[in-house]
């Protein structure tokens, strides 16, 4: 049986870092070919950007996963970075982003937009996991 228990420091250090992931992602390593892959105007989202509701939900979108993946963890009795990396990977590979990619094929989007959404959801969750598997706390 799991001596684990949810580490809430590790997870809302995961949520802070996963925020800065997806402004890196969406920003400088991929933001212009994503907003051209999604039709969006840069001009325009600049002159009308988001409001409140879409940062709220993003923020609401993180946490409630590291919560179920640090919950997970403690199940699993995932004690170790390397195990953390793993399963996080191979959550984010096969229910995020093999659903990501079927979904968009019969959309007809973009090949290439699956691998950056899908892409940042692999990444996110391996980064994820270490941190959870590797900042675990006893009960």
């Amino acid at each position: 049986m799991s001596n684990l228990k949810i580490n809430h420091g590790a997870v809302w250090v995961s949520v802070i870092l996963l925020t800065g992931l997806g402004f890196l992602w969406y920003g400088a390593l991929f933001g212009e070919k994503w907003m051209a892959l999604v039709g969006l105007d840069p001009v325009a989202v600049e002159a009308d950007p988001p409001g409140a509701g879409v940062w709220i939900t993003n923020i609401v979108a993180t946490v409630i996963p590291m919560y179920v993946l640090a919950w997970l963890f403690t199940k699993l009795n995932v004690d170790s970075a390397l195990k953390g990396a793993k399963i996080g990977l191979i959550i984010a590979f096969s229910f995020v982003f093999l659903s990501k990619m079927t979904s968009d094929m019969f959309a007809q989007n973009p090949y290439e937009l699956s691998w950056i959404v899908g892409g940042f959801d692999m990444a996110a969750l391996t980064i994820a996991g270490i941190i959870l598997g590797a900042w675990t706390k006893e009960k």
